[in-house]
């Protein structure tokens, strides 16, 4: 019987890591895609007396191309942004869920949810998703789209559907509602963008993305939705979005569903705020906005000793050790962080300081190690 483990094996090995154009040409393709409905028909998804939720993506060969003009474009003046497009590029799969502000899991929407899940009580919080990413290692162009699948019972390769897609183009003449896109070489990044406005208020999108610094295939993706209206600030939704990487870009067209390596984790247990609370020490690097000159997309430098003290009231719990939190100071500036806790003592984190008027101040992500209050 073919495994979950079979599936993941043949595609490494049908996906060159020097070229997407290896992977066009590889003689097995056609073979592999032949043979994937015997493969993933074989499945079991009973666990603990429990259906999983499992969706399969298409397996048809993509037009690999950016899905954006570089026209526009702002070549990259130096080997960071490269660095970071290698690590930042490919399929990336996993699982999404959304959250309350008081970090309660939010279910899926009923008419979403297939009638077997409903006869039998299953509540299913997660969405299966895809997030195929490009950079273009010459000039400053990224492009990503977020896919959420329509949760289905058992593996049948014809079964999934795309819910949603939410597409995101940094740099070139596609990104006027983007704000800020700092950039480490790690591959995490953190993006502003206004998702809503009028004469009243404005919604903006606070994207944090952290790669786990032991593991460049494995990372998180937590987005704050944050509304503004005059003086006042108000957190409205987290979304979290739980991921591996599993090969080159192929624009979403690639293998997925029972031989992803991750599992749903919205209902699982969220971090203990106390765990993250009190004083820590971080080598921070930043990105500064504070010049109206300043270009929007920055790569976050530096390696500067930082003191963090957290209140631990402060803190929205999530699950898979992640947190987050949303405050402003006596001055008006707002602080939008999130964090990983890898480890007991050592988290990796990233905040973003928003003036009272909605424009971004500064970008920092931190490596952070337990500390103790002097």
């Amino acid at each position: 019987m073919a495994s979950a483990a079979a599936v993941i094996s043949l595609s490494r090995a049908l996906i060159s890591p020097n070229s997407i154009s290896s992977f066009h040409n590889n003689p097995n393709l056609p073979k592999l895609i032949h043979n994937l409905p015997s493969l993933t028909s074989n499945f079991t998804t009973l666990s603990s007396s429990k259906l999983t939720i499992c969706s399969v993506a298409k397996t048809t060969t993509p037009e690999v191309e950016l899905q954006y003009s570089s026209n526009l474009s702002t070549p990259a003046t130096n080997n960071s942004w490269s660095e970071f497009g290698s690590k930042v590029s490919g399929e990336w799969d996993g699982f999404g869920a959304d959250f309350t502000t008081e970090g309660k899991p939010i279910e899926l929407p009923e008419s979403v949810v297939p009638e077997a899940y409903r006869e039998w009580e299953v509540r299913v919080f997660d969405w299966q998703t895809q997030c195929p990413t490009l950079a273009d290692p010459q000039n400053l162009l990224l492009s990503y789209k977020s896919i959420k699948l329509l949760p289905t019972v058992g593996c049948e390769a014809d079964a999934a559907t795309i819910h949603t897609t939410d597409s995101k183009n940094i740099g070139g003449e596609q990104s006027n509602k983007i704000l800020a896109f700092g950039y480490q070489s790690t591959g995490c990044y953190v993006s502003v963008w206004v998702v809503g406005e009028t004469e009243i208020y404005k919604v903006i999108e606070v994207e944090h993305c952290l790669v786990d610094p032991r593991d460049k295939e494995s990372r998180v993706r937590v987005i704050q939705i944050v509304r503004f209206e005059g003086s006042e600030m108000k957190l409205v939704k987290i979304s979290v979005f739980c991921e591996q990487w599993y090969g080159p870009f192929r624009n979403g067209d690639q293998l997925g569903g029972c031989a992803i390596r991750d599992s749903a984790f919205a209902s699982t247990a969220a971090l203990n705020a106390s765990d993250v609370a009190g004083a820590w020490h971080g080598s921070t690097a930043l990105a500064s906005y504070q010049s109206s000159s300043i270009e929007l997309i920055q790569e976050l430098k530096g390696s500067s000793i930082d003191k963090i003290v957290r209140d631990e009231d402060d803190l929205i719990g999530l699950p898979r050790q992640l947190w987050c939190s949303l405050k402003k100071d006596a001055n008006g500036v707002t602080y939008a962080e999130v964090g990983w806790l890898l480890d007991s003592d050592f988290a990796i984190s990233s905040t973003c300081m928003l003036s009272s008027d909605c424009q971004v101040k500064e970008i920092a992500v931190r490596n952070e190690t337990a500390a103790t209050l002097t």
